[in-house]
C-alpha cells in the first residue's frame, strides 16, 4: 500500500468516525429536545422549608452598578432566619457599601493571586461552616430571582438531598431588536431550559448554569470549590455527579440576568462561556467514560453525552465541515456513508431547533429570525478560531451596562 493510498484510507477511517460521533451527538440533541414536550407529574411542595435554614451566597466582583437591584428582589424572599452573604471579591468599588446598606451581611475577600468566581464561593462556604446551614443557595450579583424561587429551589434541595438547578435565561434588553440578540437568546432557552427539561422528563440529571442553584450543606461541603476554572459552575456539577450527587432541574425556579449590549462585554461573556466548555469537554469526557465503566452508571453515559452537545453554532459549523468533507470523500472515492450520516444529522438538529423554536420561543423570535442564525455564527467564529489560538484560561468579569 502506497502512501497516499494509506492517507486516504486513515482520512476516510477518521471522516468515519467522525460523522458516527456526530450523528449520536445530534440524535441525543433531538432526543433531549424531543422529551422536553413529554407531560411530567407535578411535585407537590409540603413546605418543609419553613423549618429549615437558607443561607443565600451573593460572589461580587465589582457589582456596585447591579447589586442594589438583585438585593432589594432577593431579601424579600428569606425567612426570619435566613442569612444573605454578600462576598465581595476584590473589589475595588462601592459593591460592599451598597450590600450593606440593603441589609445583607458582607464579607470581604482580597486575593491578588487566587481569582475568581470558585474562590470566592469556598471563601463563603468556610464562613459559615461554623454555623452550617440545611441548604446554600447560590445567586450570582446580576441577576434577577423571580417570586418563589428560593423556597421552591431549597425544599426541592431538602427532598432530594441533591443540588437542584433552577431554570436561569438570558434576555435581551427591551430595547434591543438587534438579530444577533434574539438568537442568542433562543440559544439559551435551548440550553439551559428545553434540554434539561427534557433530561428530567426522561429521569435523567442535568448540568449546572452557574446561578440559581441549591446545595443541601452536606452535599456542597463534599466537593473542593476553590478553584479558577472559568466556568466553575459547569466543572461543579460534574465534579458533583461523579461523586454521586447528581443534579435536578426544577423548571418551576426563574432566575434572569440580561444580554450585555456593549459589543465587547457580549464577546467576553461568550468567549469565556465557549472556551471554558470546550476546555472542560477536552477534561472531563474522558474523565467521565472512565467512571461509567468503573462505578457502571448509565447517568455518567448520558451526563456525558449531555457536555458534549456544543453550542449551537459551533454544532452547524462543525455539521458544515464534515458535510463539505464527507462531499469531498464521496466524489473521491465513492464512499457516500458519511455523507448520509451527516444529513441525518442535520435533519435532527433542524427538527431540534424547530421544536424548541415551536414549543418555547415562537411568541418572542419571529420565524424569520431564525434565518439570521448564519450571521449570529459568522459574529462567533473569532470566538472558535481563538480558541485553537490562545485559549482564554483566566476569569474575566463581564462588563454590566449602566442602568
Amino acid at each position: 500500500m502506497s502512501i497516499s493510498q494509506f492517507l486516504a484510507l486513515f482520512g476516510g477511517v477518521f471522516l468515519l468516525i467522525s460523522t458516527l460521533v456526530l450523528l449520536i451527538i445530534c440524535l441525543f440533541f433531538l432526543v433531549e429536545c424531543t422529551a422536553a414536550l413529554l407531560p411530567i407529574a407535578s411535585w407537590h411542595r409540603t413546605h418543609q422549608w419553613q423549618d429549615t435554614q437558607v443561607t443565600v451566597l451573593v460572589p461580587a466582583h465589582n457589582e456596585e452598578v447591579v447589586i442594589r437591584s438583585t438585593l432589594e428582589k432577593l431579601i424579600p424572599a428569606l425567612k426570619a432566619q435566613d442569612r444573605l452573604i454578600v462576598i465581595a471579591d476584590n473589589c475595588s468599588d462601592a459593591t460592599a457599601e451598597i450590600a450593606r446598606s440593603e441589609g445583607a451581611m458582607v464579607i470581604e475577600r482580597h486575593d491578588s493571586i487566587c481569582k475568581g468566581k470558585g474562590y470566592a464561593l469556598d471563601y463563603g462556604l468556610q464562613f459559615i461552616e461554623s454555623e452550617p446551614p440545611d441548604v446554600v443557595v447560590i445567586i450570582d450579583a446580576d441577576c434577577t430571582v423571580y417570586p418563589g424561587a428560593i423556597a421552591q429551589l431549597s425544599e426541592y434541595a431538602i427532598a432530594t438531598n441533591r443540588p437542584v438547578q433552577a431554570t436561569y435565561l438570558m434576555l435581551r434588553q427591551k430595547n434591543s431588536q438587534s438579530s444577533k440578540d434574539l438568537v442568542s437568546q433562543f440559544s439559551i432557552i435551548i440550553k439551559n431550559l428545553v434540554r434539561p427539561l427534557g433530561s428530567t422528563r426522561l429521569g435523567m440529571p442535568c448540568l449546572l448554569y452557574g446561578t440559581g442553584m441549591a446545595f443541601p450543606w452536606s452535599v456542597i461541603r463534599s466537593v473542593n470549590l476553590a478553584s479558577g476554572h472559568i466556568v466553575e459552575d459547569l466543572k461543579l456539577g460534574l465534579d458533583l455527579a461523579i461523586a454521586g450527587h447528581k443534579p435536578l432541574f426544577c423548571p418551576e425556579a426563574k432566575v434572569t440576568g440580561y444580554l450585555p449590549q456593549q459589543l465587547q462585554a457580549a464577546k467576553t461573556q461568550r468567549t469565556r462561556w465557549e472556551h471554558g466548555h470546550l476546555q472542560i469537554m477536552q477534561t472531563y469526557v474522558p474523565r467521565l467514560l472512565q467512571q461509567v465503566v468503573n462505578q457502571k452508571r448509565l447517568d455518567l453515559l448520558v451526563t456525558t453525552l449531555d457536555l458534549c452537545v456544543p453550542p449551537l453554532s459551533l454544532l452547524v459549523m462543525i455539521w458544515s465541515v464534515l458535510m463539505t468533507c464527507s462531499l469531498l470523500l464521496g466524489v473521491l472515492t465513492g464512499v457516500w456513508i458519511p455523507v448520509i450520516m451527516v444529513i441525518f444529522s442535520g435533519l435532527c438538529v433542524l427538527m431540534s431547533i424547530f421544536i424548541a423554536w415551536s414549543k418555547f420561543a415562537y411568541q418572542d423570535l419571529p420565524l424569520h429570525e431564525l434565518l439570521t442564525i448564519p450571521v449570529y455564527i459568522f459574529w462567533k467564529l473569532p470566538v472558535y478560531f481563538n480558541f485553537l489560538v490562545q485559549p482564554q484560561s483566566l476569569w474575566i468579569r463581564t462588563e454590566r451596562d449602566k442602568t
